[in-house]
């Protein structure tokens, strides 16, 4: 129970941190959005109603008391209204929210599939070179970025194939192409620490031992391996979250879907600060989470942190 006590209070403070200096940034941005907005000829707004307009959006108050109606609204679930829509910031979030949700889910998946494929044949594959070519594949996965992978995707399979439809597609095969350049970059650490886990657990010696007795390396790797190799994967994993969370709104502008990527797009550029705000603490939100889960779970599946846990 302590550890789970200093796990959420760490998890707080991360939070915290995370609004705060998100704030700060973004009331370092030259610029106003409401200036952006409503100061434009074509409104015939008098200086007064724009100063009304400000007011109601209080963009007037010191930073001081910006921050802390900020903070208080954002403790009870109110994100504020964005001045680029007129409506409330949670509203927009909810609105793609599921869009995006699903382009990271079925990204992870997808990603840990890959992972789990390379790392496998790069250990069972019968040939030496093969071998080596699978265990290079991980190193030119993460060293692509995520537009240009798109862009190339959609070269291929869209245009010189034709087998993955941009225009008219329907919500299957819209994801299809979008789901592979998220999970491609994501897949590559998750193999290349799976992989040398595998390697580091093949050297310990109940393996020998179980070798000895006769058995296969399939069998090895499934009944003895795996389970051991696996704990540093899951550390990893809640760690590239954040990545994922970047990679999904990068892919959503690449595609034009869509979801958060496409709503913070549009935040940055009309400096809609109150979105903005709100999608970088949901984004710290969910990494902090993830982060939390794994350090809960990690002691259940190692009984060796379950005692540590327990004596800290």
């Amino acid at each position: 129970m302590a550890y789970l006590a200093r796990r959420t209070g760490q998890a707080l403070i991360v939070l915290a941190v995370a609004f705060t200096a998100t704030f700060v940034l973004l009331q370092a941005l030259p610029g106003d959005a409401i200036l952006i907005k409503f100061e434009s000829p074509e409104l015939g707004l008098s200086p007064e109603q724009i100063a009304d307009i400000r007011a109601s959006y209080g963009a007037d108050n010191t930073v001081i008391e910006q921050f802390l109606h900020t903070l208080s609204g954002f403790v009870v679930g109110d994100f504020g209204y964005s001045v680029q829509y007129g409506t409330a910031v949670h509203d927009l979030i909810g609105a793609a929210l599921p869009g995006t949700i699903a382009l990271a889910g079925f990204g992870f998946l997808v990603a840990v599939v890959i992972a789990v494929g390379l790392a496998v044949l790069s250990t069972l594959a019968p040939f030496a070179w093969l071998r080596s070519f699978l265990r290079s594949l991980p190193g030119l996965f993460v060293s692509v970025p995520v537009f240009w992978l798109g862009i190339v995707l959609i070269q291929v399979f869209s245009f010189q194939l034709r087998l993955v439809p941009v225009i008219g597609a329907d919500p299957v095969q819209g994801l299809i192409l979008p789901v592979l350049t998220l999970a491609i970059p994501i897949s590559a650490p998750l193999a290349q620490v799976l992989v040398r886990s595998i390697d580091d657990v093949q050297l310990s010696p109940f393996v020998a031992v179980v070798r000895a007795k006769g058995a296969s390396p399939r069998w090895v790797l499934w009944r003895d391996v795996a389970r051991n190799a696996v704990l540093p994967t899951i550390t990893i994993a809640g760690v590239l979250i954040g990545e994922l969370i970047g990679g999904a709104v990068v892919t959503e502008t690449v595609f034009g879907r869509a979801g958060i990527g496409r709503l913070t797009e549009e935040a940055v550029r009309n400096q809609d600060v109150a979105v903005l705000q709100a999608v970088v603490v949901l984004a710290a939100l969910v990494f902090v989470a993830v982060n939390l889960v794994v350090d809960v779970v990690y002691p259940v599946l190692d009984p060796r942190l379950k005692r540590k846990a327990v004596a800290a």
